[in-house]
Protein backbone atom coordinates (compact mmCIF):
# COMPACT_ATOMS: atom_id res chain seq x y z
CA UNK A 1 0.00 0.00 0.00
CA UNK A 2 1.49 3.43 -0.81
CA UNK A 3 0.11 6.64 1.16
CA UNK A 4 1.02 10.24 -0.03
CA UNK A 5 1.90 12.51 2.89
CA UNK A 6 2.73 16.60 2.70
CA UNK A 7 5.34 16.69 4.70
CA UNK A 8 5.14 19.63 7.28
CA UNK A 9 8.95 19.30 9.62
CA UNK A 10 9.94 22.14 7.55
CA UNK A 11 8.71 25.25 5.11
CA UNK A 12 9.79 23.15 1.82
CA UNK A 13 6.43 21.13 2.01
CA UNK A 14 7.60 18.08 0.04
CA UNK A 15 5.13 16.10 -1.02
CA UNK A 16 6.10 12.17 0.90
CA UNK A 17 5.39 8.61 -0.45
CA UNK A 18 5.63 6.23 1.79
CA UNK A 19 5.64 2.09 0.96
CA UNK A 20 3.16 0.11 3.74
CA UNK A 21 3.32 -3.74 3.86
CA UNK A 22 0.46 -3.63 6.77
CA UNK A 23 2.23 -1.70 9.80
CA UNK A 24 5.40 -1.81 8.27
CA UNK A 25 7.86 1.15 6.45
CA UNK A 26 9.23 -0.33 3.23
CA UNK A 27 10.05 3.17 1.97
CA UNK A 28 9.58 6.69 2.29
CA UNK A 29 10.64 8.36 -0.94
CA UNK A 30 10.21 12.55 -1.97
CA UNK A 31 11.41 13.77 1.41
CA UNK A 32 14.69 16.67 1.27
CA UNK A 33 15.55 16.66 4.39
CA UNK A 34 16.14 13.64 7.26
CA UNK A 35 13.04 15.27 9.06
CA UNK A 36 10.94 14.51 6.13
CA UNK A 37 11.67 10.85 6.66
CA UNK A 38 10.74 10.96 10.77
CA UNK A 39 7.98 12.72 9.82
CA UNK A 40 6.81 10.38 7.53
CA UNK A 41 7.41 7.14 9.94
CA UNK A 42 5.79 8.92 12.65
CA UNK A 43 2.55 9.93 10.93
CA UNK A 44 2.17 6.55 9.10
CA UNK A 45 3.07 4.11 12.81
CA UNK A 46 2.07 6.62 15.89
CA UNK A 47 0.65 9.98 14.97
CA UNK A 48 0.82 13.14 17.25
CA UNK A 49 -1.18 16.46 16.91
CA UNK A 50 -0.41 19.58 19.31
CA UNK A 51 -3.69 21.07 20.45
CA UNK A 52 -4.27 24.75 20.63
CA UNK A 53 -7.74 26.28 21.63
CA UNK A 54 -9.20 28.61 24.65
CA UNK A 55 -10.10 27.38 28.23
CA UNK A 56 -12.72 29.65 30.17
CA UNK A 57 -10.69 31.41 32.91
CA UNK A 58 -12.84 31.70 36.52
CA UNK A 59 -14.07 35.23 36.08
CA UNK A 60 -15.65 33.66 32.59
CA UNK A 61 -13.01 34.82 30.10
CA UNK A 62 -10.98 32.83 27.67
CA UNK A 63 -7.47 32.52 27.74
CA UNK A 64 -5.29 31.08 24.65
CA UNK A 65 -3.62 27.60 25.32
CA UNK A 66 -1.67 24.93 24.09
CA UNK A 67 -0.36 21.29 24.73
CA UNK A 68 3.40 22.01 25.19
CA UNK A 69 3.97 18.45 23.48
CA UNK A 70 2.25 16.68 20.44
CA UNK A 71 0.05 13.87 22.12
CA UNK A 72 -1.73 10.92 20.30
CA UNK A 73 -3.88 12.22 17.58
CA UNK A 74 -6.54 9.67 18.65
CA UNK A 75 -6.72 11.41 21.78
CA UNK A 76 -7.56 14.72 20.87
CA UNK A 77 -11.05 14.76 21.18
CA UNK A 78 -10.57 12.84 24.64
CA UNK A 79 -8.15 15.97 25.57
CA UNK A 80 -10.67 18.93 24.20
CA UNK A 81 -13.17 17.42 26.69
CA UNK A 82 -11.21 17.63 29.63
CA UNK A 83 -9.87 21.19 28.35
CA UNK A 84 -13.42 22.45 27.59
CA UNK A 85 -14.31 21.10 31.51
CA UNK A 86 -11.51 23.27 33.09
CA UNK A 87 -11.81 26.64 34.76
CA UNK A 88 -7.90 28.16 35.00
CA UNK A 89 -7.24 30.37 37.78
CA UNK A 90 -6.21 34.10 37.44
CA UNK A 91 -4.23 35.99 37.53
CA UNK A 92 -1.96 33.66 34.53
CA UNK A 93 1.41 34.78 32.23
CA UNK A 94 2.60 32.87 29.05
CA UNK A 95 3.77 29.41 29.92
CA UNK A 96 1.59 28.98 33.25
CA UNK A 97 0.72 25.11 33.18
CA UNK A 98 -3.03 24.81 33.71
CA UNK A 99 -3.08 20.66 33.22
CA UNK A 100 -0.25 19.20 34.34
CA UNK A 101 -0.56 16.01 32.94
CA UNK A 102 -2.68 15.63 29.59
CA UNK A 103 -2.11 12.38 27.73
CA UNK A 104 2.21 13.15 28.43
CA UNK A 105 1.50 16.43 27.60
CA UNK A 106 0.75 19.89 29.61
CA UNK A 107 -1.83 22.63 28.69
CA UNK A 108 -0.22 25.90 29.39
CA UNK A 109 -0.80 29.55 28.75
CA UNK A 110 0.10 31.06 25.83
CA UNK A 111 -1.34 34.30 26.72
CA UNK A 112 -1.93 36.70 29.62
CA UNK A 113 -4.79 37.07 31.84
CA UNK A 114 -5.05 39.44 35.31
Amino acid sequence: MKRELTCIACPLGCSLTVTLEGKNILSVVGNTCPRGKEYAINECTAPKRMVTTTIRCENGELVSVKTSQPIPKEKVFEAMEIINSTIAKLPLTIGDVIIPDLFGSSVVATQCKE
